[in-house]
């Protein structure tokens, strides 16, 4: 079982906030795509491909629009992503994806979350050398064969293929993503994936037991709740 498998995220039930949150984040990505390209959706695929994932969570449309006509106009907000790199509890370790218009306001609330449980940010690249940059995506089928003859015939490099009582778990360099969702929808047509995602994967998960356990959760919450924060990348099981 590849670390591919570990990644994969369980189906939960949002709450209001969560939601909230995560409609913001993805006004947010979406504002950007649009913003760094044309912002129509058939001609830029980045833009496309974040409005494909913020349907699958079921995004309302309005937001989605409002996002995109945001990004029509002159100005706007400025938006930067920023990454944070920290050490927690144990053997711990994170990485923390932003984005946002106020950097001294988003590693101010950062920085915060780790001193009120003992643990201290690092600097560029104190975490991030134990761990791997990629795109993965799982999705049910059938066609395995197919699927890794026709990557292969385009030329893409695969760094891991993986099929799970039937779910495809494929990862690859983050470059290649939009090519190799070219080739899975060209087979499976109105494919629904299971999971998406491009970021960083660590090479080695831990476990935590204890009051490390403990204080883990509690630094990965407050850093969850933090809104500038999009993503948080551990190597914890």
């Amino acid at each position: 079982m590849g670390r591919a498998y570990e990644v994969r995220k369980a189906s939960i039930q949002k709450t209001g906030a969560a939601k909230a949150k995560l409609y913001s984040t993805y006004a947010k990505e979406i504002y950007l795509a649009a913003k760094k390209g044309t912002p129509e959706i058939e001609t830029n695929i980045n833009l496309k491909r974040v409005v494909e994932k913020a349907k699958r969570e079921q995004v309302p449309s309005d937001i989605i629009n409002r996002a995109i006509e945001k990004a029509k106009g002159a100005g706007g907000e400025d938006y930067s992503e920023v990454i944070y790199e920290g050490f927690g509890p144990g053997a711990s370790t994170f990485i923390i994806k932003t984005l946002t218009d106020n950097v001294n306001r988003t590693v101010g609330f950062v920085r915060a979350a780790f001193n009120k449980v003992n643990k201290s940010l690092g600097v560029t690249n104190s975490v991030s050398y134990n761990y791997d940059y990629l795109s993965i995506v799982s999705f049910n089928s059938d066609k395995e064969e197919e699927l890794f003859e026709s990557l292969l015939n385009e030329g893409i490099e695969i760094i891991d293929f993986e099929n799970e009582d039937g779910v495809i778990t494929i990862s690859c360099n983050p470059s290649d993503i939009h090519h190799v969702k070219d080739v899975i929808e060209k087979i499976i047509p109105n494919v629904d994936y299971i999971y998406d995602e491009t970021g960083m994967f660590p090479k080695e998960y831990i476990t935590l037991e204890g009051e490390d356990k403990e204080v883990y959760d509690k630094l990965y919450n407050m850093l969850d709740e933090i809104d500038d924060v999009t993503a948080i990348y551990t190597n914890v099981k």
